[in-house]
């Protein structure tokens, strides 16, 4: 019998919450197949050298970062222009800010469950009065990367993000 139940709900949960990541995602005739690859650091010492990997996050208690990639796949047979790939926070998770990148991406963040999108400087929120307030990285519920380049058939871009285990 565990002594911290409410520790291993949460843990329970977020496993749960890391392998449905790991799930593939494609929208019914969207070319673009999105793979979630959910990892944490692993630091060992080699030689006197600290090492560093990415792991499986198969195992994450509070506290810890997990590193997402996405893997964005053009199944199509044409180059899709300049594709959008939307990715949620998972539950239990706080985004990291200023962590969302991609090469030659541009990158919003949406406070509403993914149904409005907008710079980090410009996305505001209740505040505790009620009244409009700057959104802040904890607030962030999807990102979106919009790739400014096309995506070939058969190629492959990788976004990245960080979040927290809460």
């Amino acid at each position: 019998m565990s002594t911290h139940p409410p520790f291993a709900s949460l843990c329970g949960a977020v496993a749960s919450l890391l392998l449905a990541a790991f799930a593939a995602g494609q929208v019914p005739g969207d070319p673009l197949a999105i793979r979630s690859i959910a990892e944490v650091e692993s630091r060992s010492l080699v030689a006197g050298r600290e090492v560093v990997k990415l792991i499986p996050a198969d195992r994450v208690v509070p506290g810890d970062r997990v590193i997402y990639t996405l893997e964005v796949r053009n199944t199509g047979a044409t180059a899709v222009d300049a594709p959008i790939v939307t990715h949620p926070v998972p539950e239990h998770m706080r985004y990291v800010a200023d962590s969302a990148v991609g090469p030659g991406a541009e990158v919003s963040y949406s406070v509403d469950g993914g149904h409005s999108f907008g710079r980090a400087e410009s996305l505001k929120v209740p505040g505790v009065d009620g009244r409009p307030r700057p959104a802040v990285a904890a607030d962030y519920t999807d990102i979106r990367w919009q790739l400014k380049n096309s995506l070939k058939a058969n190629s492959v871009a990788f976004v990245r993000f960080r979040a927290l285990v809460k």
